[in-house]
């Protein structure tokens, strides 16, 4: 620790309140100059930091999760979070001075053959290397890790089980997946469990393939995309699945197999990677500015 009395040469006494205040106000510029210096790391320190609890040896072998652009030399001060990389929200990182775009969806999933101003990727990506702005995506690295378990927990389902088993954790030997089933609490209606979903997760509205008036306990849940969640929900016996992005073919068919669907949307449930990843940076990442993206659903019920 530096000597302040020494740094600035001066004899402190009772009766000397210039020195006094000369030291208070040195110290404060000190302990500036030091928090100044924490506040900052590279994008490689910060990919590290989120990998330590989202690692990428949990992602699917489809997805396309990890660092999508930018350099590991950055110093990144402040990181902006969003569930997408939409043109919007690249402009928000950019007009707020975001050095960081972290989101929960990849910019591609396929991979680029090249990148112009001619495509709708490639615009993106330009963007974000010429206002110097990294990217990182996690997707379902956050998916098995987090976002399934936040959900049950959110729905306060008992005894909750994974809904799609996708492997085993390398580190602790116990499950990993998407989704999450169990009971509610009480038994209530179809229409009582989606106005449930509707004040838990800030919606205005919902969809609901089914008797709105059956009696519902066992739910299964699993935000994003659940097509492929209806076959698992099905054979874990849940009564009603809680998902998104279903279509009118396999809202029928899940119908037909014993399980109602509340379709929330795609964007309905993922929004929480949000404001829960926002906890996690400032916790494990002090001294970094985050910022929320201005972010809603991508469509409007009319």
């Amino acid at each position: 620790m530096l000597d302040i009395k020494r740094h600035l040469n001066i004899k402190l006494s009772n009766s000397s309140a210039s020195a006094r205040m000369r030291l208070k106000c040195y110290k404060m510029k000190y302990l500036y100059v030091v928090l100044r210096r924490r506040e900052s790391m590279t994008a490689k320190e910060f990919i590290q930091k989120i990998e330590e609890q989202f690692p990428l040896d949990k992602a699917a072998e489809w997805d396309n999760s990890g660092f999508q652009a930018g350099r590991r030399q950055k110093e990144i001060k402040k990181v902006l979070i969003a569930l997408d990389a939409t043109d919007d929200v690249i402009a928000q990182a950019a007009a707020c001075g975001a050095d960081m775009l972290l989101t929960h969806h990849p910019l591609t999933m396929e991979g680029v053959k090249s990148v112009t101003s001619e495509t709708l990727k490639g615009k993106k990506f330009l963007a974000l290397l010429q206002n110097d702005i990294c990217c990182y995506a996690s997707h379902t690295t956050y998916d098995v890790v987090e976002m399934a378990e936040l959900a049950g927990s959110m729905m306060k389902l008992q005894k909750p089980d994974i809904l799609d088993i996708t492997g085993i954790d390398g580190q602790t030997g116990q499950y990993m997946g998407f989704g999450r089933v169990g009971s509610l609490v009480r038994p209530v209606t179809l229409r009582e469990c989606a106005e449930l979903v509707k004040t838990i997760f800030k919606l205005e509205n919902v969809r609901v393939f089914g008797d709105l008036e059956q009696v519902v306990q066992r739910v299964a849940i699993s935000p994003g995309s659940g097509k492929s969640m209806i076959k698992p929900a099905v054979r874990a016996k849940a009564q009603v699945l809680i998902t998104g992005d279903i279509g009118h073919h396999d809202g029928l068919d899940a119908i037909d197999e014993g399980t109602a669907i509340i379709d929330a949307g795609h964007y309905g449930l993922e929004h929480i990677f949000i404001g829960q990843m926002e906890k996690y940076l400032q916790k494990h990442c002090k001294g970094l500015e985050i910022v929320k993206a201005k972010e809603r659903s991508p469509f409007t019920v009319i």
